[in-house]
């Protein structure tokens, strides 16, 4: 008897909970941990006494960048480098704030800018797909919807590729991000503006847990990716 969606114990099979429910469970205790994190440090005021956009400024000055916006976003944890238009965008509680968590963090985001100036490989690699990953994304909802549910071999295919343009942009990701945050950790002691020993330690714990957010992105769509093959494969 055909197994819908190619699983023979139906839908809601074991191989289905381990490819996704797996990944979901590393997504949302990563999700936890750097929000742990963040208000843990982001309530303890650095000795410094200066925040996180001034932190921003005074690396991008030190580095001889002077073509770099710092803005700040009303966007919780949404802080980003926008390469395309050269501008550093850190939250309202990063951009005011003089606490570990957000030195930390506005540090990592300079260090994509430094990156950038740079002409650091990976983050060149990242730009250059984003242009795919954008349209994957787009394409995404519709062919899964469409293969799963009419049936169509062909847009589950569609959706195999739009998967694989996401997870190797997210393969990228991961050295960007890494290489971001060891940037970060060595310029806010070398310019004084964590102190060694428990705002160092803080500023890691910021960073470590917010780098398992793109690891667990990375195990997710992988994770998707080998469901959709499997599904392809089974109707094939």
């Amino acid at each position: 008897m055909y197994a819908p969606y190619g699983f023979g114990g139906g839908f809601f099979s074991s191989y289905y909970l381990i490819l996704i429910g797996i990944p979901l469970l590393i997504g949302l205790w990563a999700q936890f941990r750097v929000s742990g994190a963040f208000r843990k440090w982001g309530a303890v005021r650095a000795s410094s006494n200066i925040t996180g956009a001034e932190a921003a400024r005074e690396i991008l000055q030190a580095a001889n960048i002077n073509d770099v916006q710092v803005l700040e976003i009303n966007d919780y944890l949404g802080d980003h480098y926008d390469p395309t238009q050269k501008r550093l965008c850190l939250s309202s509680n990063v951009y005011n704030t003089p606490s570990v968590a957000a030195l930390g963090i506005a540090a990592h985001e300079t260090g994509h800018a430094i990156q950038h100036a740079r002409a650091y490989a990976p983050l060149k690699a990242r730009m250059a797909v984003v242009p795919v990953t954008g349209i994957a994304t787009r394409i995404l909802p519709f062919a899964i919807l469409g293969g799963l549910f009419f049936h169509m071999t062909g847009l589950i295919t569609i959706g195999i590729w739009c998967y694989l343009a996401l997870l190797v942009f997210q393969l990228i990701t991961l050295p960007v991000e890494f290489d971001a945050s060891r940037r970060a950790k060595i310029i806010v002691q070398q310019m004084g503006i964590i102190q060694p020993g428990t705002e160092a330690a803080g500023v890691n714990s910021v960073l470590n847990a917010a780098a398992w957010t793109y690891v667990a992105a990375f195990i997710a769509t992988l994770g998707n990716l080998l469901w959709l093959l499997s599904v392809r494969d089974r109707r094939s």
